[in-house]
């Protein structure tokens, strides 16, 4: 019998419970693994969670479950990082195997973690940590471990891809999409992480550990959100034949790793591009398997109790036979590529005064920085008024982008300060 300790019972902890007693019979008949829910530890144990629960696994002290000797199990669902660490290094030292949901903390302090979890010769499963019910960690630990990984790309918070797409649908501005979200839940009342690109770095990290045998290089990742695009951009980006969406991008080129979180154009007729709401989505490219696409709900107690339950079972196994299976960090020593080094295709929107020359002005300027234009959209002509001008390039570096546009923003004919979109044009699926 393995004995399970979930610590936190709110929405994932609700969902993983759920998850292992409605499924506890066809968990045994699959893995013929007896795993028994033996504490929820919660500061609130008086709160119905819709679920009927065993006599006595309540407790509201966490450190009764995770020092209980018969717990070979321990799940942290707390969230956040100071109490969570300290609960996860004492499971580990306690001898216990861990699986815990916590992107943040993993991915800002997991080298610790990780490290104790070595020394104590136990594991440390997060499956549950990035895009919730898909299973994208065990396809890079497992399923593509035979392959060189090209590229991967990954719409991996549900919250901005919600508002991108709302905004998209209803041609509505994001203070109106965002204010939806968060009257249905789908944003918190305090949206930062989601919207400024933080949530998904820490997922990026932890997936590009795994992708590329890399430390946890969250500190390196290039963060940009969603709160500059516009209902205009949305628009002419569909003229264009491309939607906005919020990725994660990770790729190798030249032995250098790409580390970026953005908006970013990408064509309408991909499947990414489809992936509306609140769903999660990820393209990987590896160099025996080709193209591969994961989709699913990327949040939700039960398609993110499911992911934990997943790493529950398979440590359950490792407890059974004594044998793990679990891909090493390597942490080999890659450059990670400066965001000013890249090399993209770019969207941007110019604001001029309705004049002659000034589109030769500016695509002068881009010239001059080995810029070339791929396509042009100048519809509204208000003589001698402010008035878009839309650029789509070909491939350039981005330190010559912002010098470029730093050039023509001093332009006396350009209005307001020049927004650009990266746009990634490369078969991403």
């Amino acid at each position: 019998m393995i004995n399970v300790a979930v610590i936190g019972f709110g929405t994932v902890g609700s969902g993983t419970v759920k998850v292992l007693l409605q499924n506890s019979e066809l968990i045994k008949e699959r893995t013929g693994l007896d795993i028994r829910l033996k504490w929820i530890a919660d500061l609130d144990i008086e709160k119905d969670r819709g679920v009927k629960l065993p006599e006595g696994v309540l407790t509201t002290d966490a450190y009764k479950a995770i020092d209980d000797p018969e717990v070979n199990i321990v799940v942290e669902l707390i969230g956040g990082k100071t109490k969570a660490k300290e609960l996860i290094l004492r499971a580990l030292r306690n001898g216990k195997n861990v699986v815990t949901a916590n992107k943040a903390l993993l991915a800002e302090d997991g080298y610790e973690l990780f490290k104790e979890a070595y020394i104590q010769s136990r594991e440390l499963g997060f499956e549950a940590a990035v895009a919730g019910g898909i299973p994208i960690i065990k396809v890079l630990k497992e399923g593509l471990v035979a392959n060189n990984i090209i590229a991967a790309y990954g719409i991996i918070n549900g919250t901005s891809n919600y508002i991108l797409s709302k905004m998209t649908k209803d041609k509505i501005d994001f203070n109106t999409a965002l204010a939806e979200a968060q009257v249905l839940g789908y944003a918190e009342q305090d949206p930062t992480y989601d919207i400024e690109g933080i949530d998904t770095a820490h997922k990026l990290t932890l997936m590009a550990t795994l992708v590329y045998g890399i430390p946890l290089y969250y500190n390196e990742v290039y963060k940009e959100g969603i709160t500059g695009i516009t209902p205009e951009d949305i628009t002419y980006a569909h003229e264009l034949g491309y939607k906005i969406k919020l990725l994660a991008i990770t790729k190798m080129i030249d032995g250098e790793i790409e580390l970026r979180v953005h908006p970013t154009m990408i064509p309408d007729n991909y499947l990414i591009s489809r992936v509306e709401g609140v769903f999660n989505a990820i393209y990987i490219r590896g160099d025996a398997v080709g193209d591969t696409l994961y989709y699913g709900r990327g949040a939700g107690d039960l398609p993110t109790g499911s992911a934990v339950v997943s790493d529950i079972i398979d440590i359950a196994k490792v407890c059974s036979n004594g044998k793990s299976y679990a891909v090493r960090m390597d942490n080999k020593a890659y450059k990670i590529k400066k965001i000013e080094d890249i090399l993209a295709m770019y969207y941007f929107r110019f604001s001029a005064l309705d004049k002659p020359g000034v589109l030769s002005k500016i695509s002068g300027i881009l010239g001059e920085h080995d810029i070339s234009i791929s396509a042009v959209i100048q519809k509204e002509r208000r003589k001698g008024e402010a008035v878009p001008v839309i650029v789509l390039t070909h491939l350039a570096r981005e330190k010559n982008v912002l010098e470029a546009i730093a050039t023509i923003d001093k332009l006396p004919v350009i209005t307001t300060k020049t927004h650009f979109i990266r746009v990634e044009n490369q078969s991403i699926g």
